[in-house]
């Protein structure tokens, strides 16, 4: 047999092998089951709650938390909106900071098993948060304003994995970045977060 047919031969079984590959991935069959239903669930079942929950203890004392109630507006987008307060404590002072953040969240991946069948079913999402925050003026250096506490709004942008938990619960590993340079030593660079909702 010369070189020519058994390169012939060899597209061919590619060719077949690829055929038979892609029917099996997009076969109706595969197609129907995984067919997302337009009937839209009840508001009961598209709310959500969550949030966050962080301590540091030593030299630094940081206590953090962020309640989100959120909605699932549709299949691969959501928004939740909550309130959250820390309690910042150095060797030299302590202050409470409270505010509010409103974030959305779109699913470019829901469920990597259904992209690559190995059996994860991570999700994948971008991101965009707005916080709004109360600082107490004595605490910091240099505030911008004389009154007892001050306000200062930080928008972030980013993405994250979501691993569910459960039908309805998920554990979220967030990375943002801060549009502009972070201000009073609030946030690293990027922003590392986890949060729960169920």
């Amino acid at each position: 047999m010369n070189a020519n047919c058994r390169s012939y031969n060899g597209y061919k079984t590619l060719l077949i092998t690829v055929t038979l590959l892609l029917y099996g991935l997009l076969s109706p069959e595969r197609l129907d089951g995984q067919q997302v239903s337009k009937e839209v669930p009840p508001l009961s079942e598209r709310i959500f709650y969550g949030g966050s929950f962080g301590l540091q203890f030593g030299s630094i004392t940081n206590i953090q938390v962020s309640p989100v109630v959120g909605l699932w507006v549709r299949p691969r987008l959501t928004v939740a909106v909550g309130p959250e307060y820390t309690y910042y404590k150095d060797p030299g002072n302590a202050t409470s900071i409270y505010g509010a953040n409103v974030y959305t969240q779109f699913f470019v991946i829901q469920d990597l098993n259904n992209v690559v069948k190995l059996g994860l079913h991570y999700g994948f999402f971008a991101m965009a948060e707005d916080e709004l925050l109360s600082l107490k003026s004595s605490f910091w250096k240099d505030p911008p304003f004389n009154s007892d506490r001050f306000y200062t709004n930080t928008f972030m942008v980013g993405g994250g994995i979501s691993q569910p938990l459960g039908q309805r619960s998920a554990i979220n590993l967030m990375v943002l970045w801060p549009l502009e340079p972070p201000q009073y030593g609030f946030y690293s660079n990027p922003e590392i977060r986890f949060n729960f909702i169920f």
